[in-house]
């Protein structure tokens, strides 16, 4: 190997250096190390679930209804993956359009897929007969930890707002 030399003269050879740039075990044994502590929170939950909760429908105003007219705006199944978003056509309708103008029912209406009309509203519609707002909204809401916004208008004077837990 040659000597390295500047305008002054010749240095000293080149040094000699082993070209281990990382030490692989320690290399690995840190990665190891790294996803343990990493994936620990995952661990914990592992294998375990929570059972979905069932809403009761148990509230005064459905028990006085004829077996005949126990029925919903739309179908149980359609309602558990769309209410909300049927809930936000119904308030864009009503609040952000012309038809909050409308003093009388008339342009609120909703018509189910079986002829029936409903008033677009969440207070006198949906909470009509869902009344119990802790054991029917808010087992669900909490299930899925979403708080809707929706009950800082429509809920009865004193009652707490739904948090998601």
């Amino acid at each position: 190997m040659a000597d390295y030399k500047n305008e002054f003269g010749y240095f000293a050879e080149r040094p000699k250096v082993e070209k281990k740039i990382f030490d692989r075990n320690k290399v690995i044994a840190g990665l190891v190390i790294f996803l343990v502590i990493i994936t620990i929170p995952l661990w914990q939950n592992l294998g375990k679930t929570v059972a979905a909760p069932t809403p009761s429908l148990d509230t005064p105003v459905i028990k006085q209804l004829a077996e005949k007219d126990k029925t919903c705006v739309m179908p149980k199944e359609w309602m558990r993956a769309n209410h909300m978003q049927m809930l936000v056509d119904w308030r864009d309708n009503v609040v952000r359009t012309k038809e909050q103008q409308v003093t009388t029912s008339r342009g609120r209406e909703f018509k189910a897929p079986d002829g029936k009309q409903y008033l677009a509203s969440l207070t006198n519609t949906c909470m009509e007969c869902h009344s119990n707002k802790v054991d029917f909204c808010d087992k669900c809401h909490n299930y899925v930890a979403a708080a809707p916004n929706c009950w800082g208008c429509h809920l009865e004077t004193g009652k707490k707002l739904a948090e998601a837990k």
